[in-house]
């Protein structure tokens, strides 16, 4: 899809003397009063799809595969925007026992997959099964591992855990875990589910068209007829696709464009604070990253400020080398930031012994900014005589071939709905996405107990003993918690903030209408 591509040099001059670059407000934006209206075609462009892409819903990363799962699938759980409490969604209700250890979800009767066929709770119960299976490869299987027994009782699905979990239904929400018919089992890249949209062409790393559900389950969603998803990696060319009306939708509006959008009213940029990150992983079992005071090291040599500053523009916190912030309930509030201290780099850098250049992966797909930051932590950690060569990689495939292969990279991370799911995800010595190869007994003990704990107190004391030790042990270098950016033109109405994650939480499509 050459249409798409254009260079920040052509993209500054031509668009800012056409008058094309517009935008209305940093405000975020509820529904429009009038309602929504039905009908039209929309195109959104987003960052982060390759050709290796698959639709199999368990290996789903970065914003295209997310968001064509969010418009085509349903979970049996979704999560409130603005609190991140767990709502229904294909499970109208649920309950658990007084252990905390059996939940009943009761399933959703009339639901039809877009194959026609009706969704069971049988299909339900497969779901889960597939992606908790030990032998899966799903981005969730971390999240499952408490699983004891799927049971299939009536119209409800009853889940047996080895211990209590608090947060089960919100993890249920997680985006690998679309429902698919027999849980996507006999053909995990069909694409079939029960979403306001039903998906009809799929290129990977290139586009996804889909037509409206006419047996939508939910009246209260999917408002246009049809709509396609394009793979846009270069961050100026989505911009750039937006302000010439090719789409209606960008995701990671680059921060250093935020003033110059601001010049016209055709276009909004919302900004809406959440739980995702800006990061560099190293890979904990790896030389020359598997000593800890070279860790240790490289977390003093990164200057935060000036990141957020200069490559972010402002638009998010500061972040200290655990995955969790403000956005995420019981999370630690009295953790003494690590400063920006070359002295105390340059010490720990000279008691690991280790010499020569340390070679950093990065790529303008890994986030808006990725190659800025990278030179910019480049020159900082110089400051302590640590020599990192930053080594740009091509944005096709980076997610595949650098991000979780490479020993170290730049990355990001959208949210996730609990702390224990984050944890899980990424951090958790059995977790698929281990992408910092942290392995580290004490901490998967510390999470297993914080997630079966019941009394408040004690599990934030535990949250903050688990983030201590990711920040002081682990290979996650967190410099900054990003704000979603994602510009829209004018004439949409229903984009709203989602804590959760760029794009309206992946709910773009589902959410929005044209006005005119």
């Amino acid at each position: 899809m050459n249409l798409f591509n254009i260079s920040r040099r052509r993209f500054m001059g031509s668009s800012a003397a056409a008058g094309l670059v517009t935008a209305s407000s940093l405000v975020p934006l509820a529904a429009r009063a009038e309602g929504p209206k039905r009908g039209g075609h929309l195109k959104i462009g987003l960052s982060g799809g390759a050709s290796t892409d698959s639709l199999d819903a368990g290996t789903y990363s970065g914003a295209i595969l997310f968001t064509i799962g969010k418009t085509f699938g349903d979970n049996l759980v979704e999560s409130h925007p603005t609190t991140g409490e767990p709502v229904p969604a294909l499970a109208e209700s649920w309950e658990a026992d007084a252990s905390g250890t059996e939940w009943t979800f009761h399933i959703r009767k009339g639901v039809r997959f877009h194959d026609g066929t009706e969704m069971t709770v049988a299909d339900c119960a497969q779901t889960i099964r597939r992606h908790a299976d030990p032998e899966s490869k799903s981005g969730a299987l971390g999240l499952l591992g408490g699983i004891a027994r799927i049971e299939e009782r009536g119209d409800d699905l009853v889940i047996g855990l080895t211990e209590a979990n608090a947060d089960l239904p919100l993890v249920f929400s997680d985006y690998h875990l679309i429902v698919e018919p027999n849980g996507g089992l006999d053909n995990p890249t069909a694409g079939i589910g029960t979403g306001p949209y039903r998906l009809t062409e799929y290129e990977a790393g290139v586009r996804a068209a889909f037509v409206r559900n006419e047996d939508d389950w939910n009246p209260d969603r999917g408002f246009v007829d049809s709509v396609e998803i394009f793979t846009i990696n270069d961050n100026t060319a989505r911009i750039a696709a937006l302000t010439s009306g090719q789409i209606h939708i960008c995701d990671q509006v680059d921060p250093m464009l935020v003033d110059l959008l601001q010049t016209n009213p055709g276009v909004t940029v919302m900004r809406s604070p959440g739980k995702g990150f800006y990061c560099f992983l190293a890979h904990c079992n790896t030389a020359p990253f598997d000593n800890n005071d070279l860790r240790t090291a490289l977390k003093f040599a990164i200057d935060r400020q000036e990141i957020l500053d200069k490559v972010l523009g402002g638009f998010g916190t500061l972040g200290d080398d655990y995955p969790v912030n403000a956005a995420y309930a019981l999370a630690p509030d009295d953790i003494e930031p690590r400063p920006f201290d070359p002295d105390q780099a340059a010490f720990y850098y000279r008691k690991s012994g280790h010499e020569g250049p340390l070679v950093l992966r990065t790529a303008d797909a890994a986030f808006p900014g990725a190659v800025d930051a990278a030179v910019l932590y480049q020159s900082q950690a110089a400051l302590a005589g640590i020599d990192i060569q930053v080594q740009r990689e091509p944005d096709d495939g980076y997610w595949s071939d650098v991000w979780n292969v490479q020993p170290f990279s730049a990355s990001y991370w959208g949210g996730r709905p609990t702390q224990d799911s984050r944890y899980a995800t990424n951090f958790v010595s059995s977790a698929e996405w281990n992408d910092t190869r942290f392995f580290n007994p004490a901490f998967d003990a510390i999470v297993a107990q914080a997630k079966g704990e019941l009394d408040t107190d004690r599990r934030r004391a535990l949250y903050r003993d688990a983030a201590l030790i990711v920040r002081n042990e682990g290979g996650l270098i967190l410099p900054v918690f990003n704000d979603y950016l994602d510009a829209y033109a004018s004439n949409i109405g229903g984009m709203i903030e989602d804590i959760s994650n760029g794009t309206s939480g992946g709910y773009a499509a589902s959410r929005v209408w044209f006005e005119d």
